[in-house]
């Protein structure tokens, strides 16, 4: 593996700004879960309310992803960023002093208005990186997607600790607003120059939408279920041994097996197909649960598995930017925002209940067994090339 592929990407025009504005602009974004479920907390509610505010702001974001991409593909970038920033302005601004009903309906609103800055900067970077450098674009992004999980949640319980609810969801709104002012500023292009040169041509949504996309889709979202109840797992298991002091380190160095995974997965010489590495995500997944007693020992037992989730997932995401025509390439990002969504959403109960009656080895298994078992359901439908995504064309109904 050679450093010359990242150095050649970040000499690509508009490459380098756009991935240090989605690093920042993508901080706020990560720590308005934590925000909103200590604030909650902090009024004195249980966890139930802060989870029905989590699931409204789910179901919300999840139907408002793929719309916002369709209408920056009919309408440009900057329209979209406005009004969600402006929304976004409005929400973070006075829900610290909202009652708990009026939050929990405006924080559905609120998500269906989210700022795309995780699809955006995703289609941007399509659109600046040609397709052979895509794998190395896309690792590089889930690095820094990464690394802005490292930095928000973290920063979202300082803010609440000692700032309070209301300071530190000011300052979520004030970092909302940079975020989406920068790249409104920004403008960065959604489709490439020869994308915006070649003749437009209109494709339905039933062309480039095809089982394979649709398995592709579940894929992604096997792949954040796999995550998403690994980490409570994780959790789970520090708290039975009665080392959470020790969990933000646990997760901290969970994450930075993913980022050298992405790493050295950005710079081989060849890619691999996501079914093979969700697929194998999930399969070193299973025996993690074996490992009991010391939490140093089970970090050992996550490292095979947490080098390949920022691999699995960029390489969902570089998929996808080959697969679908450019004139579609926000909607689907925005779909793929979704089933990322659903994936978390649906791991985190199903887990918890696992994790609750028969523990959080077993939780590392049934994780494992689900992502495996999508990529086994997705592989009859798998088409490497279902529509070319080098034919500029506009999406249609």
């Amino acid at each position: 593996m050679a450093i010359e592929p990242y150095r050649r990407l970040l000499a690509l025009p508009g490459v380098r700004t756009l991935l240090l504005v989605g690093l920042v602009a993508r901080v706020p974004s990560t720590a308005m879960g934590i925000t909103l479920t200590l604030h909650i907390r902090s009024l004195g509610l249980g966890w139930l309310a802060a989870g029905a505010v989590g699931a409204a702001t789910t179901v919300g974001m999840a139907v408002g992803s793929p719309l916002a991409g369709r209408f920056v593909d009919k309408h440009g970038l900057r329209p979209v960023l406005a009004v969600t920033t402006v929304a976004q302005l409005a929400f973070w601004s006075c829900a610290w002093a909202l009652p708990y009903p009026v939050l929990l309906v405006a924080s559905a609103v609120a998500g269906l208005l989210a700022l795309p800055v995780f699809s955006v900067i995703r289609q941007c970077l399509a659109a600046l990186v040609p397709v052979e450098q895509r794998r190395i674009g896309f690792s590089l992004d889930s690095m820094m997607v990464e690394l802005s999980y490292m930095a928000g949640p973290a920063l979202g319980v300082m803010g609440i600790t000692v700032l309070g609810s209301a300071w530190t969801m000011s300052i979520v709104a004030v970092g909302l607003t940079c975020s989406g002012a920068a790249l409104i500023l920004l403008n960065p292009p959604t489709r490439s120059a020869e994308e915006l040169e070649a003749p437009a041509e209109k494709v339905l949504r039933r062309q480039w939408l095809t089982p394979g996309l649709i398995a592709l889709l579940g894929t992604a979202s096997a792949a954040t279920f796999v995550l998403t109840a690994s980490e409570l797992s994780l959790v789970a298991t520090l708290e039975h041994t009665g080392d959470t002091a020790w969990t933000g380190l646990a997760i901290g160095l969970w994450c930075a097996y993913s980022l050298v995974g992405g790493f050295v997965y950005g710079g081989l010489p060849r890619g691999f197909s996501p079914l093979v590495l969700v697929g194998g995500m999930g399969a070193l997944t299973i025996p993690v649960g074996l490992v009991g007693g010391d939490w140093r020992w089970l970090l050992v037992a996550l490292l095979p598995a947490g080098l390949l989730c920022a691999p699995g997932l960029s390489s969902t995401v570089e998929t996808l930017s080959r697969w679908v025509p450019a004139g579609a390439r926000g909607e689907a990002m925005g779909l793929h925002g979704t089933a990322l969504l659903i994936g978390g959403a649906l791991s985190a109960p199903i887990a918890g209940a696992v994790i609750d009656s028969v523990g959080a080895g077993w939780a590392f298994a049934l994780a494992g067994l689900v992502g495996m078992g999508m990529v086994l359901i997705a592989l009859p439908f798998w088409r490497r090339v279902p529509v070319s995504a080098e034919q500029p064309v506009t999406a249609a109904a």
